[in-house]
Formats: structure tokens, sequence, C-alpha cells
């Protein structure tokens, strides 16, 4: 009977998606099994290239740099050329500069590289989260997004573990499997994924007002903005795990495997538990899910202050990975409800971009909190942000005016409106 129910289950979560959306969902797979060099990128600065930890997260900074200036870069180029160029063109470049890294030896290179890296890898983001909106029914988007974030956490925690033995036979290898499997990735998007983007778009049609999608038009639209600002604040308490959790619990005298004890619990829950939460929360009230989410993730942060033990420190980070589980498909799926069909890359760069920014800017925050007045101050502060999060969330979601919360009409084939097909239909 329990296998009986699991393939039901399964069955459930994975129907009624078209098959462009799993083409998709495996390029994105096979890009995440290839990401080595995020994991190993400090390592190989300063033990294989004998630079100073100082180089190192100034090169990190640039890569985070390079991915702030790609996020509105993406979602304009995912409205003008399209989706599918706009994949095509991030992943044959970020394969050449991947491969370019490996072989680069001089400091400024190096660092100028990295800055490429960062930017080419971060210009599909709007693109694949646009054409995932334009393929997918307005009632299977979140769980969509669902399967296609524990695609990338999935992906990731196999590279993870792969880049440490990769790195003990050479570095440049694994920077060389990287570039191969985000070509791959272009292979796949190239050979099966088609154009999505729809036909309002391509002629450049205008707003609900009658004039163009530009980012001067999303930065004007209010609610939106606050939405990207409240992200911002739910990810900067969610950069805390990669970037003030490792420094606190070495200050507290926790050693580098301690450390990777504590933060896998992290990637086992999202790929143990993201499906069946997402069969539990996909159709619920978006509010309700990121005010509870914001909660989750301040306060399971914050409690990391009371933490003295690695399973302390790995039970706060199974409550802000509930958290994190809760927030990646509804938000995602919100930032949809709120964009106009022809600009969805943009308002997708724009909510990229508030991810971007916090990776940017979680380091200097931790580090400067740390340093003058201790790691508990900083467990306060993610409590404080995530309880103004969530406030802001009731606030924003209570308030939304009824015309921009409706999905647009999609045809029952699921078949989005495309150049090709609206040609076809006139022929027709």
């Amino acid at each position: 009977m329990p296998s009986v129910a699991l393939r039901r289950a399964v069955r459930e979560t994975v129907s009624g998606l078209p098959r462009e959306f799993w083409w998709l969902w495996t390029s994105t797979l096979v890009n995440r099994l290839g990401a080595f060099v995020a994991t190993f990128m400090a390592l190989y600065l300063t033990l294989d290239r004998g630079y100073s930890a100082s180089y190192a997260g100034l090169v990190a900074s640039l890569h985070g740099l390079g991915g702030v200036v790609s996020a509105l870069g993406g979602g304009v180029m995912a409205d003008r050329l399209g989706r599918r160029p706009t994949m095509l063109l991030a992943q044959s470049s970020t394969a050449g500069a991947v491969a370019l890294l490996g072989f680069v030896q001089d400091p400024v290179a190096i660092a100028g590289v990295a800055f490429l890296v960062g930017m080419a890898s971060n210009a599909s983001r709007p693109a694949v989260q646009a054409m995932m909106a334009d393929i997918v029914r307005p009632q299977d988007r979140v769980r969509a997004f669902s399967l296609n974030y524990w695609a990338i956490n999935l992906g990731f925690a196999v590279s993870s573990m792969g880049a440490g033995f990769i790195a003990e036979v050479s570095y440049r290898a694994g920077f060389l499997i990287e570039a191969g499997m985000t070509a791959v990735c272009a292979v796949l998007v190239f050979a099966k994924v088609p154009e999505s983007r729809p036909e309002r778009a391509a002629k450049g049609a205008g707003t609900k007002g009658g004039g163009a999608v530009s980012l001067w038009t999303v930065v004007r639209d209010g609610r939106y903005m606050a939405v990207v600002g409240l992200s911002f604040l739910v990810a900067l308490v969610f950069q805390q795990g990669s970037v003030g959790l490792p420094v606190a619990m070495g200050q507290a005298g926790f050693s580098p495997a301690d450390y990777g004890t504590a933060i896998a619990v992290n990637g086992v829950l999202i790929v143990v538990l993201q499906i069946p939460v997402t069969r539990v929360i996909e159709h619920r009230d978006p509010r309700s899910l990121l005010v509870v989410s914001s909660l989750l993730a301040g306060y399971g942060f914050g409690l990391t202050a009371f933490a003295g033990s690695v399973g302390v420190f790995a039970l706060t980070v199974c409550v802000w990975t509930l958290a994190e589980i809760v927030n990646a498909p509804t938000q995602t799926g919100l930032v949809v409800r709120l964009s106009p069909v022809h600009g969805r890359g943009r308002y997708q760069g724009m909510y990229s971009l508030s991810w971007s920014a916090a990776a940017l800017i979680a380091p200097l925050m931790s580090g400067v909190v740390i340093d003058r007045v201790g790691a508990r101050w900083l467990w306060g502060v993610c409590a404080v942000v995530g309880t103004a999060a969530a406030f802001g969330y009731g606030v924003l979601m209570r308030r939304l005016p009824e015309d921009r919360m409706p999905e647009e009409r999609v045809p029952e084939d699921r078949t989005p409106v495309t150049k090709d097909t609206a040609e076809a239909e006139a022929r027709a």
C-alpha cells in the first residue's frame, strides 16, 4: 500500500506539465550537476594559486557583481530577443568563460573573467523563469517552479560532493567539466526547447495602459517593487547560511567539517521534502505562505544564537530550510502573477536582481556585525528582518488590487501563443 500511495503521489506531482517544461527542467538539472566552480573557487585561489583570503573574497564579490549587472540585462533580452536566444547566448558564454577561468593566471585577469562568469551564468535566469510562466498553466506554476527548484538543489548536492574529489585530482579539470556540462545544457535548449515568447511581446504590445514595457515601467510599478524589496530582505536572511553561519561556527570553535555536517541538512531536506511540501502548499493562499516562511526564516536563523553543538545548529538549519522550501516556489509564482505577459523577462530580471544584490551585500553585512558586536547580534538582526518581511507581505498582499491578481487565460491544450502558433491559426 505505501508503494502504491507513493507512486500515485509521484504521478500527481509530475502529471499535467508540458513536454517543453521537462526539457527545460532537464537542462537545469544538467547545468547544476556540473556546477563545480562555485564550490571550490575559494580553495582554488588560496590553496592552488596561493592568493590571500582577501583576494578570494574580492573575486567572489566581482562574481556576484556580474550577476547583479546581468539580472536586468537578461530580463530585457528575454523580452526583446526571446527566451530561447537569451538562454543559448548566456549558456554558451558561460561555458567559454568558465573554461577560460581555468587557464588564466594573472590576478587581474582572474578577477575580470570571474566577473564575466557571474554575468553570463546569471543572465539566463530571467529567461528560464519567464519561459516556465509562458508554457505552464497558471494553476500548475507553483508546482513547476518547485520542481525546478528541486532540480537545482539536487544537482548542486551531487556537484558539491563531486567537486571535492575532482579538486583532489585537478582544479582545471573541474573548470573544464563545468564548461562541458554547460555546453550540453545549451545543446539541449537548442535541440528540444522551442521559443515561448508570447506574440504580443514579439510585436512590442503595450501594457494595460497602452505603453510599452520597459525597465522604467517595472520601477514605477510600486507594488511590484515592494515585493522585490521584501524578496531582498528574505534573501539577505537566507544568504547567512553560506556567509554568516560558517564564520560564526568557526569563531565558536567548530571545524569546517562541523559546518559541512550542519549545512548538508539544508540540501538533504530540500531534495527529500520539496515535492511533498509543494503538494500541500500549491493551492494555498500565497499571502499566508510568504508571511509564515518569512517568520520561519528569520527565527530559524535567530535560534542560531542559542546553538552550542553541531546537532542544535543542524536543527536550526531544519527550521530555515523549511522556510526556503515554502518561499521559493511561492515567491516566484507571485512574481509571475504580478507581471504583464509581455514584460515577464524584465519583471523576472528585477526579481533576480534582488537575490543577486543580497548575495553581494550579505557578506559585508555579516562581517561588519560579527566583527563589531558579535554573532549573536547577527542572528537577532535576522529575526528582525524576517519579522519585517512577514509584516510587509501581510500588508502588501491584503491591499493588492483584484484586477492585478487574476492570471491571463491559457488555452486548454496548454500551448502558449507564440509567433508560430499565431501564424498557423491565421492560415487556418
